[in-house]
């Protein structure tokens, strides 16, 4: 056969040389990669906070931001973009090249409550993200106004359950964990209160201080100042256990069996951002978290501090994705 008159290293010949190819395709590719990430950053990278100026999130990513802007030789630069409970931003985030030069702070509102709460969401929680670290876990207060006028979580139950119509309860804004806490906090202990969102810790403080609503769920990290100097009382935490920064506060679950909530912060870019890029910021990140000086203020405003790889991170998103989905399933919370 024709065939069979051909030598046999010509026909072997052309695989041997796609074969060639392709490994000198992968060998430039991950030399391109390796490149890319021992070179960047070249230039500021945008730091999305998807929560307004002032509030927990927005003091944590700053403290994280100043210590990154050093150890990458680059600024990072604050871009705050509240609104929808932390999903605006979050979507500013997804949308961005994945090109190394957008990180965002996500919370347990933006990715982890948002999609049960919403009806449908302008990005996916885990699909559109790589993951970097969770920076940490914070302590929950339950607070209220002095002339609300009781000082234990028993009492406040009491009282709602004698007035239904009277308490209302602020949060930072609609789908947030403030917001959901209140709900899953409505549900367990079988009491009524109304639901007062605002867009911000900020907004939402100004208010509770001023004893335009009774009562709020929020971060040790907002609450605590008010609360040492007597604008707010501050009944429980939500924890499984007490926190070192309120140690002589008891938690919720003393009084309603169960109840646990946690607020937490990670810091996620778009996906597809190179891996040794993510890998690079991973790196970074957790020489930050190892810092005294940032475990000193955390520890002060609450916060456990964690730091753990991507994979752990994600894996950590979605146990806490089905754990809140649950809890807004039972409480059966809406969004106003």
């Amino acid at each position: 056969m024709l065939t069979d008159s051909i030598p046999l290293p010509l026909k072997i010949k052309p695989m041997r040389t796609l074969a060639l190819l392709r490994n000198t395709c992968a060998a430039l590719l991950l030399f391109t990669a390796t490149a890319q990430a021992q070179t960047w950053p070249t230039k500021p990278i945008r730091f999305v906070i998807p929560f307004p100026a002032g509030g927990s999130t927005d003091i944590v990513g700053r403290v994280i931001g100043d210590k990154l802007s050093v150890a990458l030789g680059q600024p990072l630069v604050i871009d705050n973009r509240g609104g929808a409970g932390g999903t605006t931003g979050s979507d500013v985030a997804a949308k961005a090249a994945p090109d190394g030069y957008t990180l965002l702070i996500g919370t347990s509102s933006t990715h982890a409550i948002a999609s049960s709460l919403y009806g449908k969401l302008p990005y996916d929680q885990i699909r559109d993200f790589a993951p970097v670290t969770l920076i940490g876990t914070a302590t929950i207060m339950l607070v209220t106004h002095p002339s609300v006028g009781v000082k234990s979580v028993r009492e406040l139950i009491a009282l709602a359950k004698a007035k239904p119509t009277l308490l209302t309860f602020a949060s930072s804004g609609n789908g947030g964990v403030s917001h959901l806490t209140g709900e899953y906090f409505k549900s367990q202990a079988g009491v009524q209160m109304q639901h007062i969102p605002y867009k911000g810790d900020t907004p939402m403080l100004t208010d509770l201080v001023g004893g335009r609503v009774s009562l709020a769920f929020g971060t040790a990290v907002a609450f605590l100042p008010y609360v040492q100097s007597g604008k707010l009382i501050a009944l429980a935490v939500t924890n499984a256990k007490p926190s070192p920064v309120a140690p002589n506060l008891p938690t919720v679950a003393e009084t309603v069996p169960g109840f646990e909530a946690l607020q937490w912060f990670g810091l996620l870019m778009p996906a597809g951002t190179p891996k040794e890029v993510v890998a690079r910021m991973n790196a970074e990140t957790l020489k930050v978290l190892r810092m005294p000086e940032v475990r000193e203020k955390f520890t002060a405003m609450g916060i456990e501090t964690i730091g753990d790889s991507p994979e752990q991170f994600a894996a950590f998103m979605r146990a806490e994705t089905a754990k809140w989905g649950k809890i807004v399933k039972e409480s059966g919370a809406k969004i106003d």
